[in-house]
């Protein structure tokens, strides 16, 4: 009976059976396979943790899983698959590059700014040049496994189509970002720009009563040096470089005398403080440099301020004013100051022509009218407001945050995260264009020139403009229209066309471009 049944077995019996040797034999290869690949895993991530240790000390295992869980959670299939599949492919492969130059790098125990860089994580995403880099007040970040106050503040490199190409998190809220300039040492200059940018440096500048800021590489976002202030000093959110990329200057603020100072900084010697200099005023905040190489101008906000506090110690006594000096020996220039003692000179902008753009933060009471957005050249005795329809300066609730100028075109953007708003002026008539509702935006910068083209239809053939960024995640650029008045879509007359990029994560103060 049991031969005739066995006899009598179907053809497609007898094939599965005859796989079944060779599906075990599988079975056992795969998770021969799995488990070598994870005990090779576990003892890679135990060999670099080892050494992680031997230079951070806080570093934890959490911080691998951190970071798994980071990456997954940025492969969203709403944006599509395929980019976020090539930024996490890419962010592995940097991974593996920054792990392999580690055990090549040469660690100085007597530098004391190494311990500084135990804060901070670096997280690169795409291989693509940065075009603009900004500070964030609120990072992505997975609650789950971090503090709610743990590594929340950040700087981030954005690319030409506005995404974010690296992040690197910040033990504090940061303020200013600096981008060192391109040196122009040879005639065949523009052919090397590619490799020069590569090696330019970012300041990152703590939040204003800091007594810290950084350097980063702004191709990549990695920390290469953490500076602090001297003794009786705190910076005051703002630098700049000297034309050659060979100084940097900083606002400082004596916290003994509450005199303003400026900085001088060697950027060829780990960024040493070599020189100080008076700013011949209190509360200095922003400065530039002068097209002619050789001036720094400073906005002095008028403000006294202690060393571990914002509060303002002298509103009705303050005296803001804009000072000229001698970027060598700190010599001053010229000094001139406000029609209202309230008006705090807070921050500039400098067009190539030599004229100072000027943002005014006014400290009086709210039902007071005054000029926010002025200009002055040297030899001026004054300054000079540009035009707000109707004097209606309450617009921007007494508060600039940001000023930024296209000298090329003739354009100036002002920034309100108070009033909500963007603004844009035609320098060449000095009367405003048109202003756009954008919640608590404050950075603005121009557009680079690889992001002004456009393949649209509807939007106009010439457009320039700027990029806003704002503390709800988008970066947004406005566009001018090339006529006076354009129909767009039959959604009426606008001088100003937007188009936003969210992000989730909230900017900062003030965006820059390279």
């Amino acid at each position: 009976m049991f031969i005739t049944k066995g006899n009598t077995m179907s053809e497609d019996e007898r094939h599965n059976r005859s796989d079944e040797p060779k599906a075990s034999s599988v079975s056992r290869e795969f998770l021969t396979t799995s488990m070598l690949t994870a005990v090779g895993t576990a003892a890679l991530v135990g060999i670099h943790h080892r050494y992680r240790k031997q230079q951070h000390p806080d570093a934890s295992l959490q911080d691998y899983v951190t970071g798994i869980r980071a990456q997954l959670q940025a492969l969203q299939p709403a944006t599509g698959s395929t980019p976020n599949l090539r930024r996490f492919r890419y962010a592995c492969q940097q991974a593996a590059v920054t792990w392999q130059q580690a055990y090549h790098h040469v660690i100085d125990d007597n530098k004391s700014d190494v311990l500084d860089l135990t804060a901070m994580h670096t997280t690169t995403m795409l291989a693509r040049p940065v075009r603009w880099v900004s500070g964030v007040a609120s990072m992505p970040k997975n609650n789950a496994s971090l503090n709610q106050n743990e590594h929340d503040f950040g700087v981030v490199g954005i690319d030409a189509d506005r995404q974010i190409v690296w992040q690197t998190t910040m033990p504090e809220r940061v303020h200013d970002i600096v981008v060192q300039p391109v040196p122009v040492t040879v005639p065949d200059a523009q052919a090397q720009h590619s490799d020069v940018e590569q090696r330019r440096d970012v300041v990152v500048m703590g939040r204003r009563p800091s007594e810290k800021f950084w350097v980063l590489n702004t191709s990549n976002g990695q920390v290469q040096y953490a500076i602090k202030a001297d003794l009786h000093r705190h910076f005051y959110g703002h630098a700049c470089y000297s034309l050659d990329g060979n100084l940097l200057y900083v606002t400082e603020n004596d916290t003994v005398s509450l005199a303003g100072k400026i900085g001088v900084y060697d950027t060829h010697n780990a960024y040493k403080k070599v020189a100080e200099f008076d700013s011949y005023g209190i509360g200095p905040h922003e400065l530039i440099m002068h097209p002619d190489g050789e001036t720094l101008v400073i906005a002095n906000g008028g403000i006294k301020t202690e060393q571990a506090s914002r509060e303002e110690l002298n509103l009705d006594t303050m005296r803001p004013s804009l000072v000229y000096l001698n970027r060598h020996d700190g010599t001053l220039l010229e000094q001139v100051t406000p029609e209202h003692n309230q008006m705090s000179v807070r921050h500039l902008a400098m067009h190539d022509g030599g004229t100072v753009m000027i943002g005014i933060q006014f400290q009086g009471e709210k039902h007071i009218n005054v000029p926010l957005v002025l200009t002055h050249q040297r030899g001026d005795v004054s300054f000079t407001p540009l035009t707000m329809p109707n004097n209606q300066w309450q617009r921007f609730h007494q508060y600039i945050a940001s000023v930024a100028v296209d000298s090329e075109r003739n354009l100036l953007c002002v920034t309100t995260p108070i009033g909500g708003c963007a603004a844009i002026y035609d320098l060449h008539t000095r009367e405003l264009i048109d202003d756009v509702s954008l919640p608590d935006c404050a950075g603005a910068s121009v557009l680079s020139s690889a992001s002004r083209s456009t393949n649209k239809v509807d939007e106009p053939i010439e457009s320039s403009g700027f990029v806003v960024s704002d503390g709800q995640g988008q970066l947004t650029a406005l566009k001018v229209c090339a006529s006076p008045v354009s129909k767009l879509n039959g959604k009426g007359d606008k001088h100003i066309i937007t188009d936003s990029q969210l992000h989730m994560m909230s900017f900062d103060n003030h965006l820059q471009a390279l």
